[in-house]
């Protein structure tokens, strides 16, 4: 068992290195601003005393506070929201490998996107499309779980396929809304694909804030439920724990936090998969410190990825999903081949 004051430590630690990384998110890219002078804006715009000789201007305070501390705030909300839906989704099967994604959450949003899109919604508004994305994902995921439900029950395995079946099914769809449009709109869906926090708004920070603290807050909550979950059915029912009723709830609390996350920032892969599955290996699997420590370690991944990014090939932009995907792969590959000696 983790000793109480190391997993404390552990997520000090995080927490500490997440602020650092958000600091110097602020001042890296195409213009760069010194710390100073990011902390003074800050400072500022919250209505709070700052250093007198710091002299701000008008670029730097548009770069600091209209695009780049949005910017890292959903890279913080997304990064949170997959890491410890990851972690939750994991408990749930019983699977290291499980992911977000698994019950069609993705699938369903890049439908709703390119539905957005085909039909010129997308040019209204720039929340129409985030709003279609959400829609698509819930529907994916009542969708998935009314056809896994037999007599009341949903088996994990059942659930597993039926996620399968409906994310080819979404994805045929995308594909046939796809072929009927025109080069401007494909690059465009193509652009929300790939998955990224460049031209991010405080819209977007509202639009995702409410839901994914929310969600973040009913999974730490549910962290001891879900322990006695891990143990098996069986053990769960024996303590007086209404299992379906605990599953399903933290089942769709996690996907509704996955979906908004995703509805913001587009398809970014490897959070909700790897994340947990380190601070598995680093903490334990006490889902009271596992959970915590994946919003943490999922927020602090995303930013370093999008702060990566930026000065990579600079000053060219490479796209967080792209940058989660070089990075995140590679442990994948080692945790797959990891699991096949454990079984072979």
């Amino acid at each position: 068992m983790l000793n109480k004051s190391y997993g404390k430590a552990a997520l000090l630690l995080l927490a500490c290195l997440l602020v650092l990384v958000g600091c110097i998110s602020l001042t890296i890219g195409q213009i760069a601003v010194p710390f100073k002078s990011a902390a003074a804006v800050l400072l500022q715009q919250l209505g709070l005393p700052f250093l007198q000789d710091v002299t701000l201007t008008k670029e730097q305070l548009a770069v600091i506070w209209y695009i780049r501390l949005p910017r890292m705030l959903v890279g913080m909300l997304v990064g949170g929201a997959l890491g410890i839906s990851g972690a939750v989704m994991q408990g749930i099967f019983s699977n290291p490998l499980a992911d977000p994604g698994l019950i069609g959450i993705s699938a369903g949003a890049a439908t709703g996107a390119v539905v957005a899109i085909a039909f010129g919604g997308a040019a209204g508004s720039m929340l129409t499309m985030p709003l279609f994305a959400l829609c698509g994902s819930i529907l994916a995921v009542c969708l998935t779980v009314f056809l896994a439900m037999r007599n009341g029950k949903i088996p994990v395995m059942t659930l597993l396929l039926a996620g399968v079946a409906v994310g080819m099914l979404l994805g045929a769809i995308t594909s046939g809304l796809l072929t009927f449009m025109n080069e401007q709109k494909l690059q465009q869906y193509l652009f929300w694909m790939v998955g990224g926090l460049d031209y991010r708004r405080w819209e977007h920070v509202y639009l995702a804030a409410g839901p994914v603290l929310v969600g973040i807050a009913i999974m730490l909550l549910l962290a001891r439920h879900l322990n006695i979950l891990v143990l098996g059915e069986t053990e769960a029912k024996a303590v007086g724990m209404p299992v379906m009723r605990f599953r399903m709830g933290l089942l769709f609390v996690a996907a509704i936090t996955t979906a908004t996350s995703v509805c913001v920032s587009g398809n970014i892969g490897f959070v909700g998969l790897v994340i947990p599955h380190m601070m598995r290996m680093l903490l334990g699997p006490d889902h009271r410190v596992l959970l915590p420590a994946s919003a943490l370690g999922g927020a602090l991944f995303l930013v370093l990825c999008d702060c990566l990014g930026r000065v990579v090939l600079a000053p060219a932009e490479v796209r967080v999903g792209i940058m989660t995907a070089i990075l995140g792969s590679p442990y994948f590959l080692y945790l797959l081949r990891k699991m096949q000696k454990s079984v072979f």
